[in-house]
């Protein structure tokens, strides 16, 4: 995959390795000379071009046209969203991702802005202490459709509302399915009439409201 990464300072790095070291296709346009030569040392020159990102002409030089993503990380919101909205309907880009950086300003960060991802980091600090805080009751191992979702392991504690319950009893979320019981290292497929126990754990696709409902039946 092609990638072409706005914004060369420590967040542009940092993902413009993590995605060379995954055999992609890394090129980084950055405006700033200090960083452009530390840059040069990590990267082949060629994948490194100084310039504004903003800036239609380095957006062709850098072939924005041949990119499968496009992602403005700089430290400014204002050259994130500006950059989002050329690369999507100047060049018509697949697949733009934009940082957030204040979340006061995370509303200008849409679709009508050509944001096809918004990555706060506000939002990603909160995810990391909320998943900490439940870390003993539930553990999230992936996130789908843009965080909406998530396939996660959860423990039913004892005397929890889940506990010697059977499944068709149950109140579970309209948004969550269960894919798997593991009783004793034994995996048990999950129907109807399966009774479950405390120490129980459960592998579960859920919505955000289903974690949270899911915490409240099974802990």
């Amino acid at each position: 995959m092609k990638v072409l990464i706005v914004g060369g300072g420590q967040v542009g790095t940092y993902v413009g390795k993590k995605l060379r070291d995954s055999h992609n296709q890394v090129k980084i346009i950055e405006k700033r000379s200090k960083n452009v030569a530390r840059l040069r040392d990590l990267f082949p020159a060629t994948d490194v071009i100084e310039g504004d990102g903003t800036d239609p002409k380095i957006l062709e030089y850098a072939e924005i046209n041949n990119s499968d993503v496009v992602a403005f990380v700089t430290g400014a919101d204002e050259t994130n969203v500006v950059g989002a909205t050329i690369a999507k309907f100047e060049f018509g880009v697949a697949k733009v991702v934009a940082r957030v950086n204040s979340p006061k300003n995370e509303w200008l960060f849409n679709d009508e802005m050509g944001v096809d991802i918004k990555v706060s980091q506000a939002d990603i600090l909160s995810s990391v202490i909320i998943d900490q805080i439940s870390l003993e009751d539930m553990v999230t191992l992936a996130h789908l459709n843009q965080g909406n979702n998530a396939i996660v392991e959860m423990t039913i504690r004892e005397n929890a509302q889940a506990d010697h319950s059977f499944i068709k009893d149950l109140e579970i979320p309209l948004d969550t399915v269960i894919i798997a019981v593991t009783r004793n290292k034994e995996a048990l497929i999950p129907k109807g009439d399966t009774q479950l126990l405390s120490g129980d754990r459960l592998l579960l696709y859920t919505g955000e409201q289903g974690e949270k409902d899911l915490l409240k039946l099974l802990r």
